[in-house]
């Protein structure tokens, strides 16, 4: 019997995406088991099912009735008690039918109009990154980190933007995301903050989270006042909404919306720089970029992993899990599984069909899909323009995390 990899290590994901693992775990152990250690002080957990092929991602994550975002929220690692209630009234951590409310709730603010008027200050944004980003590199023998000089930058704007947030507290979106997304790497995080107990305070809590809350609010009072075409002042409006929803939408986009393209815009410029003969297809116009936009997603997937609960007994795979087991699907490894792609291995930009799960499948398929795909589209038809070259000057640097597939510096020969 082959023995089954762990795939839960967030110190392994600094090294790469374990793929080989995956294929060993989708070829012999498709629903498999996963020691749930402790690690980087955090502490030890129950364990979890790993599900690795793309069938069975999809089945997962449409069937919300047997797989519950709510039961422990939508993180591997389970919350505090205490703190539990608290985390649910995200809509990420509902099941239908609230789920569904808060959803179109929050849908009235993402208009096609909004988010499609924004494509001209992407490009614009895009095209002054990169142009500060060559400049760099003509003094620095032609070599620039795209994360620092553009990709943090440019999702980071773009969503504050999108929001309404005012350009003097933009910056603390960055800060919160890094904080609670990159909990579990000590160079986003920051020092560990330990409880009385001298336990890691989870940076999803109620104390980790009042300075976000208290912006949020504050924020809201001045679109009441002060209305603009933006998403708070949209949300700030909207009656149906309670103040601790609002709130929790501002956490959700500020750190879902930001963390999504800035870590697909450089796993994605990566995958062409690593790849010239793609580069060159895209500079020529070869290839399209939409479908280019897709399947360098497939390539990169922003989010790696998420979680769900068992609502009750039930069967996937062959395996039979219980009522309350944690269930984890792994997204990076459902987008290279053999049985749907053909030649998952190989960079494709014309692929087709492509039925990634990049952004998800079911009731809580990405809601801003089609903002992260305009960003990504914009942004790499202005790097093709703008880069004559693009090549890895050296090895990136990785996050530090089973759930965001994050690039925290990327090299670049540019010139």
């Amino acid at each position: 019997m082959t023995s089954v990899p762990d795939v839960f290590d967030p110190r392994q994901y600094a090294a790469g995406v374990p793929y080989d693992a995956y294929r060993v775990l989708r070829d012999h152990h498709p629903v498999a088991r996963q020691d749930e250690h402790e690690v980087l002080g955090w502490p030890a957990g129950p364990g979890f099912w790993a599900v690795t092929r793309h069938a069975d991602v999809v089945r997962v994550l449409k069937d919300s009735a047997t797989y519950s975002s709510y039961i422990g929220a939508t993180q591997i690692r389970d919350p505090d008690p205490d703190d539990l209630p608290f985390i649910r009234r995200m809509m990420l951590n509902q099941d239908p039918p609230g789920h569904g409310r808060l959803r179109r709730l929050v849908s009235r603010a993402f208009t096609p109009r909004r988010i499609d008027r924004f494509e001209r200050v992407a490009q614009e944004r895009a095209r002054t990154l990169l142009a500060h980003a060559l400049e760099a590199a003509r003094t620095a023998d032609g070599t620039v980190d795209l994360v620092g000089a553009v990709t943090d930058d440019y999702a980071l704007l773009n969503l504050a933007d999108l929001l309404g947030v005012p350009e003097a507290d933009r910056k603390l979106l960055l800060h919160w995301t890094q904080r609670v997304i990159g909990y579990q790497d000590p160079d986003e995080a920051g020092p560990q903050v330990l409880d009385g107990q001298g336990r890691p305070v989870d940076p999803r809590s109620p104390a980790m989270l009042r300075d976000m809350f208290d912006h949020a609010r504050q924020l809201a009072a001045h679109k009441r006042r002060f209305p603009d075409d933006d998403v708070m002042t949209t949300l700030a409006h909207d009656a149906e909404l309670a103040e601790s929803e609002l709130e929790m939408f501002f956490f959700l986009l500020t750190v879902a919306g930001n963390d999504t393209v800035r870590s697909a815009a450089p796993g994605g410029l990566l995958a062409l720089a690593e790849h010239p003969g793609s580069y060159v297809r895209l500079r020529t116009g070869s290839a399209e970029l939409p479908a280019a936009v897709d399947e360098l997603l497939r390539w990169h997937p922003p989010v790696l992993t998420f979680r769900r609960t068992a609502a009750v007994d039930t069967e996937l795979a062959g395996r039979r899990i219980r009522a309350g087991d944690k269930v984890v699907v792994f997204h990076a490894s459902a987008n290279r599984d053999e049985r749907v792609f053909t030649d998952p291995d190989r960079l494709d930009l014309s692929r087709a069909p492509n039925p990634h799960v990049s952004f998800g499948d079911g009731p809580h398929v990405c809601l801003g899909a089609h903002f992260a795909r305009l960003q990504l589209r914009v942004l790499y038809r202005e790097a093709v323009r703008a880069l004559p070259v693009l090549r890895p000057a050296g090895p990136s640097e990785r996050l530090v995390s089973n759930f965001i597939n994050g690039i925290k510096s990327l090299p670049m020969q540019v010139t």
